[in-house]
């Protein structure tokens, strides 16, 4: 089994990325509304008086430092949401204990990668016949440095496994006990492309929302198509 340390260790070379979330998760306004750690604690005490529903648009905030937490960046509470908000059915790199930003290098690979988690969802779903599903597509900006870089092992090796996570969640464990920022990776959905998984937001720099895509399900995922919102009111 392939250990972290023996997987290359990237500069600090800043790029583009991209994203795919579902609608029904707006941003996160607190985390956009200040600029410094001492700005979000103040607003967040205030706003716990009044919004008994801030803790679970927030979620689980003692899941991350706040020195981790990218204040002031445009889009700031996308890059926090995997965070506060961890999948306990874990994911590729993450056994569920802990959360994950996935990026991709482009917009299609981020398709095809959500493409292929939601039919395996819906799928289980009992008596779904007919369903529209909107998502966001995000532009991020982030760093690479202090990621592993496991692109130099071939989609053979098992942390490529298509269904089994059981080798990449090691990886992904141990990756986090070192104290590195996440791994670049092949993509399985759609081969020839590249991912992120980020184990931290801090290195993120911006996140823009940049269009909006719709899935529609009919026993199965038959189109997925980009699509015209209208403005909000």
């Amino acid at each position: 089994m392939v250990k972290s340390s023996d997987l290359p260790l990237l500069e600090g070379h800043s790029l583009p990325a991209y994203r795919l979330v579902n609608s029904k998760f707006p941003p996160i306004a607190l985390f956009d509304d200040v600029a410094s750690e001492d700005d979000f604690e103040a607003l967040y005490q205030i706003q716990a008086i009044t919004n008994p529903r801030l803790q679970n648009e927030i979620g689980s905030l003692e899941l991350i430092a706040r020195d981790q937490i990218p204040f002031g960046i445009p889009g700031c509470s996308y890059a926090i949401a995997p965070f506060t908000h961890v999948n306990p059915a874990g994911s590729r790199f993450s056994s569920g204990g802990f959360g994950v930003l996935y990026l991709a290098d482009r917009m299609d690979t981020a398709i095809a990668e959500v493409r292929h988690h939601q039919q395996y969802y819906w799928s289980n779903v009992a008596g779904l016949n007919y369903e529209r599903f909107v998502f966001r597509g995000l532009t991020v900006n982030f760093s690479e440095a202090g990621l592993r870089d496991a692109t130099v092992l071939p989609l053979s090796d098992p942390i490529y496994a298509p269904d089994d996570y059981s080798r990449s969640n090691a990886l992904g464990a141990e990756v986090k006990q070192a104290g590195d920022a996440g791994i670049r990776y092949r993509s399985v959905r759609a081969p020839g492309a590249i991912c992120w998984a980020l184990l931290t937001p801090r290195l993120v720099t911006s996140v823009l929302q940049a269009a909006h895509f719709e899935m529609v399900w009919s026993g199965q995922i038959i189109s997925v198509s980009q699509i015209k919102m209208l403005p909000d009111r």
